[in-house]
């Protein structure tokens, strides 16, 4: 009997440990979706834990498809909010993607990861709960799933393809995706080729062998270096010249586009490339959205627009974009906040400035992964940090695993060769234990961008009698966010309607006007349709005036509508 009770005892205290699990900090320790965040999933798994999230949370989102990629795979949509509280269509919204880029995969995972954690976290932080009650998401993880599974599943170099799938004939010779990339040696990885040569320019690292360096001037070279993996299959004297797609899905958006001849990477007309289209389609049906992210990689950095030099951002835009873009320069060690075409490089037809130019948002891209990772500390080299940095990483972090050793195999032309190289799993991509830190600190990012969407107050509408039954309604509006209700942008080409400011109740309005400060010194007035001012913006982090002239002894209400801040009401004296 005691060794029952014993046993029981001990069971009991089982159970209750894995009832309560120790609550780290960061992500829920009982997820009701159990998600592994160090691992990569391809578009089923994607679609299967969307729909697991959708079951789970039923009063906080709801799934949708914007329909298929030219490959027939869904392009997902999570929206997520609490659909109890208000009018979702009204909430500030905020638009995140990932992977229009297919070979940048943790882009995806990132935008999985968000919308996992606001479900997750809801009711158990204070920040989640209070952002989900006045805000809405609209997440879609896979801009391009078409690509990112030929990424995961056919063999490619890290870089591959960045494309679509659309067959393309890349060299005009009158065939489609005749010459790709070829795995010699049935790995799945497209690595590089070499020759044994005493008259060749290369040589092997002397620290690490497996990385071919540049001969000094007068040094004897060992190895002739023969290009990437493959074969001149159509016989032209080229080799993988003709492979999947060749398109760049982040040069088709409708602003600033330009033809191939100026724009590698250009399709047929801006929005040519469907997936786009949809994306666009929706963002326009949901004019609400005021803030944006999109997910690429690699190189740690955070990018705001303009993508050409001879575009220009409003400049009171440009400081909202620098107070965020600034901010997340903390948040995410070794990233770097940067204008594209300045810092970076000119792109035409970019997602980026189709976002702030023709919907008036706030956007950025992040380019996920940063070689300051490697070892904590600054890595020259460019956007994957020097080559020796990448193999110590991979030597005493990975444990050689990110590498193909040279080995050889035959070749048609060449005869005997050796193939060897990084992996298709390594160096853009971060590895299993670094890949939540990133999708956690770029996901806090993102959401403190959200955060930082109008959130408009009526502070105060204090009614005055003015004698011979004219009366004064003067209304005070705070935006406590960073961001304005419109833009500049948005106020001076008209993108948006104006925000209103209207008198409700059976009463006779005679003038209506605003003001930058209490004492209306210089007021905007508006005797046309008084009963309904129009206000340009509420500025972020400030302050409208609003003063109303009417007769009638009715009540009356004031309320506040924006596009982008939703609506608001409220009588005097409440």
């Amino acid at each position: 009997m005691r060794r029952s009770l014993g046993i029981s005892i001990c069971l009991l205290g089982l159970l209750q440990a894995q009832q309560a699990p120790y609550p780290t900090m960061g992500a829920p320790a009982d997820p009701k979706v159990e998600v592994h965040w160090n691992r990569y999933h391809d578009h089923a798994r994607m679609s299967e834990l969307l729909a697991e999230m959708a079951a789970a949370f039923p009063d906080l989102c709801r799934l949708e498809s914007l329909g298929p990629s030219y490959g027939g795979r869904e392009m997902w949509v999570l929206s997520i909010s609490n659909f109890a509280q208000g009018d979702v269509t009204r909430k500030s919204g905020f638009w995140i993607d990932g992977g229009i880029h297919a070979n940048e995969l943790q882009g995806p995972e990132v935008v999985l990861y968000t919308a996992w954690y606001l479900l997750e976290m809801y009711g158990r932080n204070e920040f989640i709960t209070g952002l989900l009650d006045e805000r809405i998401f609209y997440l879609l993880p896979q801009l391009s799933p078409d690509s990112r599974d030929a990424h995961m599943y056919e063999p490619n170099t890290t870089h591959s393809p960045r494309t679509g799938q659309r067959p393309i004939d890349d060299d005009r010779d009158g065939r489609i995706d005749e010459d790709p990339a070829d795995d010699l040696d049935g790995d799945g990885h497209i690595t590089q080729m070499r020759v044994a040569d005493p008259h060749g320019r290369m040589k092997p690292h002397p620290e690490f062998p497996e990385l071919m360096v540049r001969c000094e001037p007068g040094e004897q070279g060992s190895y002739r270096m023969l290009g990437q993996e493959g074969i001149d299959n159509d016989e032209d004297g080229r080799v993988n010249e003709d492979g999947d797609g060749s398109y760049d899905p982040n040069r088709d958006w409708a602003w600033q586009w330009q033809p191939g001849n100026v724009q590698g990477g250009a399709y047929r007309y801006p929005f040519s490339i469907a997936e786009n289209r949809k994306v666009a389609d929706f963002v326009m049906a949901h004019p609400n959205i005021a803030g944006a992210q999109s997910y690429h990689n690699s190189g740690g950095m955070i990018l705001r627009g303009p993508g050409v030099k001879e575009d220009r951002y409003e400049r009171s835009d440009l400081r909202v974009y620098d107070a965020i873009g600034k901010k997340g320069a903390m948040m995410l060690p070794g990233y770097r906040y940067l204008n594209v075409a300045e810092d970076l490089y000119e792109v035409f037809g970019g997602e980026l400035d189709w976002f702030y130019a023709m919907q008036g948002i706030i956007t950025y891209t992040n380019e996920l992964f940063t070689p300051f990772n490697f070892f904590r500390k600054e890595s020259e080299g460019g956007y994957f940090g020097g080559q020796e940095d990448a193999r110590r990483f991979d030597r005493y972090l990975l444990l050689g695993d990110g590498v193909v050793p040279w080995h050889e195999v035959d070749h048609p032309t060449y005869g005997k060769v050796e193939v060897g190289g990084m992996k298709k799993t390594w160096l853009r991509q971060p590895p299993s234990f670094l890949l939540e830190e990133e999708c956690h600190r770029n996901m806090a990012f993102t959401l403190y961008h959200a955060d930082q969407m109008p959130m408009v107050r009526i502070v105060s509408a204090e009614l005055k009698e003015l004698g011979d039954g004219l009366r004064q309604l003067t209304v005070v509006l705070e935006n406590s966010r960073v961001i304005p209700t419109r833009l500049a942008v948005d106020t001076k080409n008209g993108i948006s309607p104006p925000d209103t400011v209207s008198l409700l109740g059976e009463v006779e309005t005679h003038l209506a006007m605003w003001s930058h400060e209490p004492f209306f010194t210089e007021p905007r007035l508006q005797s046309d349709e008084p009963a309904r001012l129009r206000l340009p913006t509420v500025p972020g982090q400030g302050v409208r005036y609003v003063r109303f002239l009417f007769s009638g002894e009715e009540p009356v209400r004031v309320q506040f509508s924006s596009t982008k801040a939703g609506v608001l009401e409220k009588a005097p004296g409440e």
